[in-house]
């Protein structure tokens, strides 16, 4: 249907796929950095600021800023919390650089966040944490940050390529660098090959193949199959984060698995199961403010004790607190269960863990640069600095540290790089092709097939594992994904062909799906978000390994690497002698 020479050629100088914190932030730090004259250029699925999960965060960003907190103590947190996975370096540099970058986000881009009555930054409590350090907007800091980020790019001489969907990592015809990305103009359904000299990929993860999850809908694991089809390592695919608390409002609303954030566990909100008996305690002896994981495993063992159809979930109750205090504190969330139906104030909702955030991605190193000369990386769709579990609050903070990170490196390295690459025609007519398969098939339903593929991964790849669960959840992965190339798309009008990228979402999410289920089959222990119920233990935890996978000729293959220590070990503590355990109040 479509030949090489039916595709639009672009070039750049910097190109950023993404516009969310960790791709805004690059693209103002690479104007910074890079030489006079340098063209930026921002592409972006969507609508710039309106798509994607920056906008959609909650809680806040965690950042050190006094009252006995610390770098160090934030770093402890996330080692601990990760379970001793992430990689040292990136989660000092997030704990570091969060201070830099909130007071940036504060004084350059504009940003406003809650205060305390004598001026200084109001900090609440997260689960996992040992003290209150998330800095907020109310309950929806997300909106806060990604509007004034857009405000700023969009006053700035950024070229931008909206409603582009990126489709395919082209590299050199050696393989030794990126080239350039094949792109779909989703306004007219034409191909276009945009080459550049540095490429950063921010197109955020969003595991949306389970049954219940939090992300955007646009959000389809696209940067991460990219990725993998151009032969990068990615680390840590088996963890997935289960948001504990998912609004479930039924069949009929797309506001099911949406989260009801954090900050009300931390508040004292209190989780009830179908006997009106408070149960976390019963897991965990933080109860309610035990890590992500810690929840969503107590919950959904809760939820299969319950023999009540009428009632698939737990209930999330606030009504103690005070409804008055509640509704004030929690404008955003008790708005937001009320356009369902619900009372969050001053009754119960009804939850269910979320599949949320991946802490997958492709292997970087500190400064986001990857194995292909060219390809940087940051944000979610990168890997190692969350480890096995990501703390709330950390997300967005990832997102901003990196990205400007990303964009200071790239507006730098270019001024080492020469004239712009030549692709590898091989690839990028199979990458042309790839996209272009359904066109050319008998048209069919894709939506069945994504709702198949959701219930696959919730059933068996989810909040608990087995052996066997995981190998009947790659058959299920297969036949979803041989029912896809069965399926076709009308070609009739490519412009804005909903159902064609449809297509090529689920395509995404298969491919992704059947990494992250051999990545929990490779690990035989349980730490953080991945919890094999035939390997409960954790391990030892100085024989810490991360998984990675590769694609070698149309198959995944695993294998593991040790853990590196750079900075703290298993028993031992980077905070002063005579600190106090914890910051953070009983409840």
């Amino acid at each position: 249907m479509f030949t090489l020479k039916d595709i639009d050629r672009h070039d750049t100088d910097i190109l950023i796929l993404g516009t969310g914190g960790a791709g805004l932030f690059a693209a103002l730090h690479a104007l910074q950095t890079a030489p006079e004259g340098t063209k930026v250029t921002i592409a972006v699925k969507g609508l710039i600021g309106k798509c994607g999960c920056t906008r959609m965060v909650q809680g806040g960003y965690n950042v050190a800023l006094g009252n006995g907190d610390t770098v160090e103590r934030h770093f402890m947190d996330t080692i601990q919390g990760g379970k001793w996975l992430p990689n040292q370096e990136m989660a000092w540099r997030l704990c570091e650089q969060a201070v830099v970058r909130i007071r940036e986000l504060e004084n350059e881009i504009g940003c406003f966040f809650d205060r305390n009555p004598d001026g200084t930054l109001h900090q609440k409590a997260f689960a996992g944490q040992t003290a209150d350090r998330t800095v907020h907007k109310g309950d929806l800091t997300g909106i806060e940050i990604i509007n004034r980020l857009m405000e700023q790019v969009l006053a700035r001489p950024v070229e931008k390529l909206q409603e582009h969907r990126a489709i395919g990592l082209i590299p050199t015809r050696d393989g030794s660098a990126l080239a350039g990305v094949l792109m779909i103009d989703m306004r007219t359904g034409r191909f276009r090959f945009v080459r550049a000299k540095t490429v950063l990929m921010a197109t955020g993860g969003g595991p949306t193949m389970y049954k219940y999850h939090t992300p955007s809908g646009d959000k389809t694991m696209d940067g991460l199959a990219m990725a993998l089809r151009v032969g990068l390592p990615l680390r840590d695919m088996e963890m997935v984060q289960f948001h504990p608390t998912g609004l479930l409002a039924g069949d009929h609303t797309r506001m099911t698995g949406t989260v009801l954030e954090e900050g009300l566990r931390g508040a004292g909100g209190q989780l009830i199961n179908h006997a009106g008996q408070r149960f976390m305690f019963d897991y965990d002896g933080k109860g309610e403010r035990a890590t992500r994981d810690v929840v969503s495993r107590g919950i959904y063992a809760e939820m299969r004790k319950n023999n009540n159809p009428e009632q698939e979930g737990v209930f999330l109750s606030m009504a103690h607190l005070g409804p008055e205090w509640v509704a004030k504190k929690f404008k955003g969330m008790v708005e937001r269960c009320a356009d369902c139906g619900f009372d969050l104030a001053g009754g119960k909702v009804e939850v269910v863990p979320t599949a949320h955030y991946f802490m997958g991605g492709v292997v970087v190193d500190v400064d986001t640069r990857t194995a292909l000369e060219g390809l940087y990386v940051a944000g979610e769709d990168a890997g190692g600095a969350h480890g096995s579990n990501r703390l709330g609050g950390n997300g967005v903070a990832n997102s901003t540290v990196f990205g400007g990170i990303a964009g200071d490196v790239m507006g730098m390295d270019i001024r080492t790089m020469g004239a712009l690459r030549d692709p590898d025609l091989g690839v990028l007519e199979a990458e042309l092709a790839r996209a272009c398969h359904p066109l050319g098939v008998k048209p069919g339903h894709v939506l069945p097939l994504r709702q198949r593929l959701q219930n696959v991964m919730w059933d068996e790849v989810g909040v608990m594992r087995t052996e066997a669960g995981l190998k009947r959840g790659l058959s299920g992965i297969a036949e979803v994904s041989e029912a896809l190339m069965q399926t076709g798309v009308s070609a009739e009008m490519l412009a804005f062909n909903l159902t064609w990228h449809d297509w090529l979402n689920l395509r995404s999410l298969c491919d992704i799906s059947e990494v992250i289920t051999r990545a929990a089959l490779e690990r035989d222990n349980s730490r953080g978000a991945h919890y094999r119920e035939d390997f409960p233990d954790p391990g030892a935890m100085e024989d810490s390994y991360f998984t990675v996978a590769r694609a070698n000729g149309g198959r995944v293959e695993m294998h593991r690497e040790a853990v590196q220590f750079t900075r703290v070990r298993p028993g031992e503590t980077v905070l002063p002698a005579g600190e106090p355990e914890t910051l953070v109040a009983a409840q």
